[in-house]
């Protein structure tokens, strides 16, 4: 569906249901990342796969260190090969983030 086709219906809405489409709006622009979140006080507020306390930097490091994928999912039993999918592309558009993050982290 295109914004063009979809305009009409939402001129359409009752204010109620205007209020409402803007808050599921605003909510999904909240978190663009599907599957990966940042949350205060949590690993240092650092990108995570959503629901674990693993870092999107720590699974770029341990494949920049030759880890493989398949021993990635072993060490890490919650992780799918969709999570996985996810950090690489996170790390992709955030690379300056994500080398920092490592940087931090090597120092201590």
């Amino acid at each position: 569906m295109t914004l063009q086709k979809l305009e009409p219906e939402l001129l359409a809405l009752t204010p109620n249901e205007k209020a409402q489409a803007i808050q599921i709006l605003a909510q999904s622009l909240g978190n663009p990342w599907r599957g990966i979140e940042k949350t205060p006080g949590v690993c240092g507020g650092d990108a995570c796969i959503a629901g674990t306390r693993i870092p999107v930097w720590v699974l770029v490091n341990a494949r920049r260190l030759g880890i493989s994928e398949a021993q990635l999912l072993k060490d890490y039993p919650t992780l799918s090969a969709t999570d996985l999918t996810n950090a690489w592309v996170y790390a992709t558009v955030y690379p300056e983030e994500i080398e920092t993050a490592i940087q931090e982290n090597e120092e201590d």
